[in-house]
């Protein structure tokens, strides 16, 4: 996979730690997600959770207009009274409970929606010890993740998937080790119900810290490490490299070089791999590769040691379309048109790949998809207390245009 969506680094409501890049967002990054700062009356018994009603979700806690015209928040009691129920039957309406008759649940939603009455986040979460809200921890800079599509695809698929939820999504950047101990100490003080994470390096400790607090996690992609025992999400990054360089090799392509992702990095390793095993199977070819860090920088630089190390080279297969993109700016640069004389390959099918001149064949992994994916294991964890699921591996298919 790649790298990144966008975000800032931001503070963290709950009071949670700063500097770590943190930004909140109510399912699928909207507005901020605050608390209810300076609320009163609010209660919590066994039957449920008292709420107050307060502009903008509670942001400096202005009350919002009252329709019942009384002269504070509308109360639990005061919906049961509106709605002819009892107390408790007004709570488990809130809280989800089914042990409530269609009739009394009509009525009780009658009357929140006329009394202006707002079941309060912070009060409910002491009764039912959720946060309501996850984590997407990338393990990348900033300027990666607001300037590479693969994360802006990753994110909206997650909020698609939480959009039916009353979930909220948390993103976290965190690169550094102090950044990821404020994570640690975040996911430990109960701020997050689980956590995604995208982007891992290397041996990674943060996985296996976070399974090891409790929390529910699922990783963005093979880890690179078999040490973190969590569910993961990926293409097959493998199948799509390899699938790349035969069909350059169809092509009748005879140098076909390779510029890589990182190789601390399982999704750089697969696709290389991908590429060595096609050439080792067509005709034993000998591979040609310089590595890159998925951007178009990295591209460019690659490319252009390839040209000067073997002139003769007539393709290129780049393990992401940004690197391909570079690829194409050192090509022209050096003279040499694409596809006559140098065809190439990406991966990713973004709109990078549709918007280069001459747009890119790629491998087309689904990226959106592998969100939602990410958010269903996640909450299958969620509802089964932890039960860790088998890892999905999607599809990836080759899509031609004119750079081969």
């Amino acid at each position: 996979m790649g790298a990144g969506p966008p975000s800032c680094a931001g503070t963290l409501s709950h009071g949670g730690p700063r500097g770590a890049g943190l930004v909140t967002g109510p399912a699928g990054i909207g507005g901020p997600r605050v608390e209810d700062p300076g609320i009163e009356d609010v209660s919590v018994d066994d039957a449920g959770v008292e709420a107050v009603s307060v502009e903008n979700g509670g942001t400096g806690g202005v009350a919002t207009a009252r329709p019942w015209g009384g002269s504070g928040p509308p109360t639990l009691e005061r919906v049961a009274e509106s709605a002819g129920v009892s107390r408790a039957t007004v709570s488990r309406v809130i809280n989800g409970s089914p042990r409530v008759s269609a009739t009394s649940r009509e009525a009780v939603l009658r009357a929140i929606e006329q009394l202006g009455y707002t079941p309060n986040r912070a009060a409910r979460s002491l009764v039912t010890r959720r946060a309501d809200s996850i984590a997407l921890v990338v393990s990348e800079s900033e300027s990666r993740v607001f300037g590479e599509p693969f994360f802006a695809g990753i994110v909206r698929g997650v909020s698609q998937a939480l959009a039916a939820t009353d979930l909220q999504l948390v993103l976290v950047l965190a690169q550094t080790g102090r950044q990821h101990a404020r994570v640690e100490r975040f996911v430990r003080n109960n701020h997050v119900d689980g956590v995604l994470l995208i982007s891992l390096h290397g041996d990674d400790p943060l996985p296996r810290a976070l399974i090891s607090s409790g929390v529910p996690v699922v990783m963005c992609g093979r880890p690179p490490s078999s040490a973190a025992d969590a569910p993961y999400v990926d293409a097959d990054n493998f199948g799509g490299a390899r699938a790349a360089t035969q069909f350059l090799l169809d092509q009748g392509r005879r140098r076909i070089a390779s510029i890589t992702g990182p190789q601390d990095m399982a999704v750089g390793m697969d696709r290389l791999a991908g590429y060595q095993r096609a050439l080792r199977d067509r005709r034993g070819g000998r591979d040609l590769v310089r590595a890159g860090d998925f951007s178009r920088d990295s591209g460019e630089h690659a490319m252009a040691r390839l040209l000067t190390e073997a002139p003769e080279l007539d393709a290129v297969f780049a393990a992401s379309d940004l690197m391909a993109a570079g690829a194409v700016r050192a090509l022209r640069r050096a003279g040499r048109r694409v596809p006559d004389d140098v065809a190439v390959v990406g991966f990713d099918d973004s709109e990078v790949a549709r918007y280069t001149e001459p747009p890119l064949t790629s491998v087309r992994q689904p990226i959106d998809e592998m969100g939602r994916e990410m958010v269903r294991l996640l909450l299958a964890q969620l509802d089964t207390g932890g039960a860790v699921a088998s890892p999905v591996i999607l599809p990836t298919e080759l899509v031609v245009r004119s750079s081969t």
